[in-house]
């Protein structure tokens, strides 16, 4: 009995203490406490703040609608059949001088899940880390392809009526800032000139990371809002230089020549049409109510609804027997805009891999949706790289291309 009134004393001294500590976990970083105060829960700008940690992103990238507002983008119709012809992933492929398998590969690269594809046909479906065929994974950079779709979508429709039009025919709130005078065609290439360097120093915040904070952890503006008042650092079209600032701005434009919302369009003309087996999501920025969908980097879908964009791309712009982009969009889209250095190129919102055809949509910590038409191969690859992992990376795009030329037996 002494023992149990002494082990009650010690659990109700414990409890005593449980107040300070759960205060201790709800106080905000230094930059979330700066500018305007934020409505979102202290809790959750916390998460928020964290997602992209290495030891816990293999769980936030696969449940982005946990963290975030969100707006659905809804399948309808009959799905897309895919055809199988499932084989032992058993290539091996060359690394640093050394050689490695597939299931290595997996491990070394942080793979959530991973999707093979030949001709068409799904040869390897991967699971991992309790994800399935219905689990919904972050795209991150990847929904920048996806919004070039939508834009090649607009142009064939006549919304837009040429990609040499400057944006702000379309979007004259940008006519006080760096973009005016830069073209659609300059923003799909990332060519806007705008000034905005793409750094993410969240303990030294500074244009990039400021925005992050604002419109996606605190949610007190919209990601695009810097579009209407950013300078110039370069006269448009001169300068390559990487920024989801110009697809944010793509997305505005969506959404102005459309008349609906990002995930309206996104679902009329792609989800619906290709018979996509499950909804897919965006996550909004901005307030409640206020925001708009992330357009460059916010899109969540299965892994086989991924494989089913590359496949399109594939085929030319041509999916589950609709014809969804012209193979002249699909063709410049994938193609270099400038001459391509070892790291390959940027076409419309799609990297390019040199010294081959083949071109890949990439997102931040290792997401990739790659396609080779020279083999017909796409690959899906949902990961969950630390941040800066460079050799990850690397190691990926060795074994994407022992992927694209390897024959199943």
């Amino acid at each position: 009995m002494k023992a149990i009134r002494s082990g009650i004393a010690g659990f109700a001294a414990a409890l005593a203490l449980w107040p300070m500590a759960v205060g201790a976990q709800q106080v905000l970083p230094a930059p979330l406490l700066q500018g305007t105060q934020s409505q979102v829960p202290v809790a959750v700008q916390i998460l928020r703040w964290h997602m992209l940690d290495g030891d816990v992103n293999a769980l936030t990238f696969r449940s982005m609608d946990t963290l975030f507002t969100t707006r659905s983008v809804a399948r309808s119709g009959d799905v897309w059949q895919l055809p199988r012809n499932d084989h032992p992933l058993d290539l091996t492929y060359s690394f640093q001088g050394k050689r490695y398998s597939a299931e290595e590969f997996l491990d070394r690269t942080y793979t959530n899940a991973l999707l093979v594809m030949k001709d068409g046909r799904i040869v390897s479906e991967i699971y991992r880390n309790h994800s399935n065929e219905r689990t919904r994974f972050m795209g991150w950079s990847m929904t920048k392809s996806i919004t070039s779709m939508l834009v090649g979508c607009a142009l064939e429709e006549g919304r837009i009526k040429s990609l040499d039009d400057p944006i702000t025919n379309y979007l004259p709130e940008l006519s006080t800032g760096g973009y005016q005078g830069a073209t659609i065609r300059q923003i799909l290439e990332m060519r806007s000139g705008v000034d905005y360097e793409e750094r993410y120093d969240f303990a030294n915040p500074g244009t990039a990371a400021t925005n992050h904070i604002n419109a996606l952890v605190k949610n007190v503006a919209r990601f695009a809002d810097p579009a209407r008042t950013i300078r110039r650092a370069n006269p448009p079209g001169a300068v390559f230089q990487y920024k989801t600032l110009d697809t944010a701005v793509l997305g505005w434009l969506i959404e102005r020549v459309s008349g609906m919302s990002v995930a309206a369009y996104t679902a009329r003309k792609l989800w619906e049409p290709l018979g996509m087996e499950s909804d897919a999501f965006y996550i909004m920025d901005g307030p409640p109510g206020v925001g708009r969908e992330f357009s460059g980097a916010g899109f969540n879908a299965t892994l086989r609804d991924w494989g089913r964009i590359g496949l399109t791309m594939l085929n030319h712009g041509t999916g589950n027997g609709h014809p969804i982009l012209s193979p002249e969009w699909v063709a410049r889209a994938t193609a270099p805009a400038a001459p391509e250095d070892a790291q390959g190129g940027y076409g419309f919102q799609w990297w390019t891999m040199p010294g081959s055809d083949a071109y890949s949509a990439i997102g931040l910590q290792g997401q990739y949706v790659f396609v080779d038409p020279a083999t017909r191969t796409v690959v899906v690859k949902l990961s969950y790289f630390p941040p800066a992992d460079g050799p990850a990376s690397d190691e990926t795009a060795a074994f994407l291309a022992a992927a694209s030329a390897w024959t199943p037996r």
